[in-house]
């Protein structure tokens, strides 16, 4: 009779133990990891740059969010996020490159790959003008521009001013004898 109660003992364990993982993952259906969305602005970040984060599809008003290429979670806060989004900011890693997953607890539960994070560096534009003429001029624009005028146009106004002078005072001896 012994025997027969541990062994009824021993399969109502061995029930319990199995239904144990149907009954954890219950709850985590009811947080559908469809409805939980990251937005990472910009969509692309250089290291050491400080990235907003915006999660739709939580419920509460606090979360956090968290990736590989952060060097921290982010604190998200917000009004109701069901209805409303959460935001916080987080900064990029420095010697991190890539795409990075962004994973979000709220409601209690991880939501893993509800965005991503592109990190990279960007190509800056130049911001002087261009040099530009018409034909061949623009190779003259630029030679001038960076000539500018020097000790040679220097002594040419001073030689030229003089010029000037003298023929003014040669004028001016000259309407006096006429006189």
């Amino acid at each position: 009779m012994r025997r027969g109660t541990l062994t009824l003992r021993g399969i109502a364990g061995t029930a319990v133990l199995a239904a144990l993982p149907v009954v954890a993952t219950v709850p985590a259906h009811a947080h559908e990891q469809d409805k939980v969305r990251a937005t990472v602005t910009p969509s692309t970040a250089e290291p050491g740059a400080k990235v907003e984060i915006s999660v739709s599809g939580c419920e509460g008003t606090t979360g956090s969010a968290g990736s590989g290429a952060f060097t921290g979670d982010a604190k998200l806060t917000g009004r109701d996020g069901e209805k409303y989004s959460l935001n916080g900011s987080a900064t990029i890693r420095n010697g991190v490159e890539g795409s990075y997953d962004i994973t979000v607890i709220c409601d209690g539960h991880p939501h893993q790959g509800v965005g991503t994070v592109q990190v990279g560096r960007h190509h800056t534009a130049p911001v002087s003008p261009v040099r530009a003429g018409g034909g061949g001029t623009a190779q003259l624009a630029a030679h001038a521009q960076e000539a500018g005028p020097g000790t040679r146009h220097a002594v040419i106004g001073l030689v030229l001013a003089g010029v000037a002078a003298v023929a003014v005072a040669f004028r001016s001896v000259r309407r006096r004898r006429s006189e």
